[in-house]
Formats: structure tokens, C-alpha cells, sequence
């Protein structure tokens, strides 16, 4: 074998094995969502004795830049000694964060969704055994000019009750990339928005805000402000009571 013909050979080995690691790691990356969280999320009315509801989101997601869709998992735990008993999820967009499809779920009406919010779906978990946990896969599109909330209550299988409930919590970045494939953004993190080509672009004008509690708070603290509230008992996702059949 001539050195020409090995050498040639040699070099597409090598190239066909970094195509390789590249849509490997591509992959990884796609589906690497960090460590699960319950940041954001509180208590609210008393569940049953040794039943301990609580609700976990990943703490990075990624935005592609271009359509504006994302994926998320969305998961229910119950960490106490005792089966919960049939429970509900819900899982609600707010502002730039819209949730077009969670797994298993049925949309929320828009006449019964909680105020504020721009779409949601419900889960009926059924029964959580002591110790289980249950995840669904949530698809939503997140338009990056606006800051994006996601909401998970847990409630009572009937919706007279509220046992948990993690936000309305912020995903987001200071630090907005526009000209990328997509945008990381991390949870508890109020999103700067950024457009490109426009004045609210890094450098140019003030940037877009959603509401005057923008106008007053930094970025970071709103994540703060809504645990505040909920302490107060004004949960901004608080479900509107179910409507009884005639």
C-alpha cells in the first residue's frame, strides 16, 4: 500500500471520528437539563398526615434562538411515609413562557386558568406512594424579548385544596445571546430580554420590562418577591375554584 493511499486513509478515520464526538456531544448537550429543583416553591394548605408534596424543575433549560421552543421535565414527589391519596398537577406558563404540550395531560381551559397565565395543562397523578416520584415532559416556546414564568400547584384530586406549589418562578439569563443556536437559561433567574438588530439590544436603550414590578425591581429579586407574596398568601397561581357540574 503506497504512504499516499494510507495517508489519505488515515485522514478520514480521523475525520469520520470527530463527526462522531461532535453529534455526541451535540446530543449531551440537548438533553442535559442540570440537577432537578424545588427553588421557588412553598407549602400552601396543610396535606394529609405523613404526606409531603413537593414539586421539581430542572435548573437549566435551552432555548433555541430560532423557533423558540423548548423542553423541560416537570416532576411531582412525595417524600413522606404515607400514599398521598389522588392529586392533580398543574403546570402553567406566564408572560414569554408559553406550555403547548405536557405528556399525558389534558390542556387547562383559558375561562379556568389561574390569572395571569397564558396557557396550562393538568395532570391527574392518581395516587403518589410514599417515596415516588412521577415526571412528565413539558414542551412550551419561550419568546426571549419577554421574561417567562412556569407555575406547578399541586392539588387535591377533587381542586379544593393546594398542597404545593413551586412559583410562578422565573427562567432566564442576564447575559442574552441572540446571534447563537440557543439560550441557556437557568432557573430563579429573571430573563434580560434582548431583540436582535433593535434599540433594546445590550448597549442600546432601557430594555423591555412586563409590568411595573419590573420597573422597581432589580434583576434577580423578583424570584424573592414572589416567595414574599406567597408568605402573605397571594399566590399569583392560585387555581380558580373548580366549577361544579349542574
Amino acid at each position: 500500500m503506497s504512504s499516499r493511499r494510507t495517508a489519505a486513509i488515515a485522514g478520514s478515520l480521523v475525520a469520520a471520528s470527530f463527526s462522531v464526538v461532535v453529534i455526541l456531544s451535540g446530543t449531551a448537550g440537548a438533553e442535559d437539563e442540570g440537577p432537578a429543583s424545588s427553588k421557588g416553591g412553598k407549602a400552601v394548605d396543610e396535606a394529609p398526615a405523613g404526606v409531603r408534596l413537593t414539586t421539581l424543575l430542572p435548573e437549566k433549560i435551552s432555548v433555541d434562538n430560532g423557533s423558540e421552543k423548548t423542553a423541560l421535565t416537570a416532576t411531582v414527589k412525595n417524600g413522606g411515609n404515607k400514599d398521598s391519596g389522588k392529586i392533580q398537577l398543574l403546570v402553567v406558563g406566564f408572560d414569554g413562557l408559553t406550555v403547548k404540550n405536557v405528556q399525558g395531560c389534558s390542556p387547562i381551559a383559558e375561562n379556568n386558568l389561574p390569572e395571569g397565565s397564558n396557557s396550562g395543562f393538568s395532570c391527574p397523578v392518581g395516587n403518589l406512594a410514599a417515596g415516588k416520584s412521577k415526571s412528565y415532559a413539558v414542551d412550551a416556546t419561550y419568546d426571549l424579548g419577554k421574561t417567562g414564568k412556569i407555575c406547578l400547584p399541586v392539588r387535591a384530586g377533587d381542586g379544593k385544596k393546594t398542597f404545593w406549589q413551586q412559583g410562578p418562578v422565573p427562567f432566564g439569563t442576564t447575559n442574552p445571546s441572540p446571534d447563537a443556536p440557543a439560550t441557556p437559561l437557568l432557573l430563579g433567574t429573571d430573563n434580560e430580554p434582548v431583540s436582535p438588530g433593535r434599540p433594546d439590544s445590550p448597549g442600546g436603550e432601557e430594555l423591555p420590562r412586563t409590568g411595573p414590578a419590573r420597573d422597581l425591581l432589580p434583576l434577580g429579586a423578583a424570584g424573592a418577591s414572589l416567595l414574599a407574596a406567597g408568605a402573605a398568601g397571594m399566590w399569583w397561581c392560585r387555581p380558580r375554584p373548580a366549577r361544579q357540574e349542574i
